[in-house]
């Protein structure tokens, strides 16, 4: 299957939720123009809250739409946008990727993957339960987040639903995604 982007997303106000949008203008360094975490340093409300000058490693959020389908085999009913990602894909195992990793989406955009994205307790405040069922163990009894990923533009461009992606993998070797 051909990895693809099944919806786009954005917010200017810090919601969990973000609406679906006909397309997404990523901005090189920045972020999603018009969204709440643009800037080149950190928007999160709890990080801006310790070190307001931490770079921003959390431009775009995503998820595999394949975490949603999970989702609803457990009893959750969550759309693309809802957990408050702007690009929401299909055919890629996002969480697999190598820190460094780069999407390239559309005919322009680049985005260089950054980490994981560790869910937070406004996931239960959306639905009651959805903390622990977007939380795994592996073999080993690690902790897999399931959340999506983060990372930064480095070529901005429009982003569309039905836009393909690409996966560039980095040179030497792989680190796996940390939280950031």
């Amino acid at each position: 299957m051909k990895a693809i982007v099944t919806a786009v997303s954005r917010s200017s106000s810090h919601s969990f939720s973000k609406p679906n949008q006909d397309s997404i203008h990523l901005l090189a360094g920045l972020g999603i123009e018009g969204d709440a975490h643009l800037g080149i340093t950190v928007k999160h409300r709890s990080r801006v809250a310790k070190d307001p000058t931490q770079p921003n490693l959390r431009q775009v959020h995503l998820i595999q739409s394949e975490l949603f389908d999970e989702l609803d085999g457990k009893g959750f009913a969550v759309a693309a946008g809802e957990m408050g990602e702007n690009v929401t894909t299909r055919g890629i195992d996002l969480l697999s990727l190598p820190a460094g990793a780069r999407l390239l989406l559309g005919e322009h955009a680049v985005i260089e993957v950054t980490g994981l994205r560790n869910p937070c307790v406004q996931i239960d405040r959306f639905q009651k339960g959805l903390m622990k069922a977007v939380l795994g163990k592996d073999e080993q009894g690690n902790v897999i987040r399931k959340s999506g990923i983060m990372g930064i533009v480095l070529e901005g461009g429009e982003v569309r639903p039905g836009d393909a992606i690409r996966v560039e993998l980095p040179a030497g070797p792989r680190r796996p995604l940390e939280v950031v």
